[in-house]
């Protein structure tokens, strides 16, 4: 799959909230919710740190305020677009959101689960199934998540 013009204005938005993120203490992972225009109608950053909320990541909070901005929890027409693959809690989030279209920057071999280490969203025994664009922007994702993770392996 290749990733639109839409596509890629949506994941410099995501990569400025990952840089938030990183500020803040917390792994650097954006999230932007776009409507079928690129209308962005829910964004997040990861905020485990900042809130002690383990649900906290960025697609979650970034759905969240997609559903409440929108009046539906149906987020139908939708793409979510992040820094990082999807884990298997967002995944399902993704899901259960019925978004068709999950748009993102870097691979996660440990956790993913958009085609990495799983693939939920595409899973054909599951009754909903996601078009998954990976790879968008992956060096300028994956360099903030090495930086971020250097820092701190060189601290201990």
């Amino acid at each position: 799959m290749i990733p639109t013009p839409l596509d890629l204005t949506a994941m410099r938005r995501a990569l400025v909230l990952a840089d938030a993120a990183a500020a803040e203490g917390d792994v650097p992972v954006g999230a932007v919710v776009v409507d079928a225009s690129g209308t962005i109608r829910g964004e997040g950053r990861n905020l485990r740190e900042a809130t002690h909320d383990p649900t906290a990541h960025a697609e979650v909070v970034a759905l969240r305020r997609a559903a409440e901005s929108l009046g539906s929890w149906h987020l139908a027409g939708c793409t979510l677009v992040v820094t990082l693959e999807p884990c298997i809690m967002c995944a399902g989030a993704v899901l259960q959101a019925r978004l068709p279209r999950v748009v993102f920057g870097a691979w996660d071999a440990k956790a993913g689960a958009a085609g990495s280490m799983y693939d939920v969203l595409r899973d054909r025994r599951l009754p909903h199934r996601v078009e998954v664009v990976g790879g968008v922007a992956e060096g300028e994702a994956s360099a903030r998540l090495q930086a971020f993770f250097d820092v701190r392996r060189d601290g201990d």
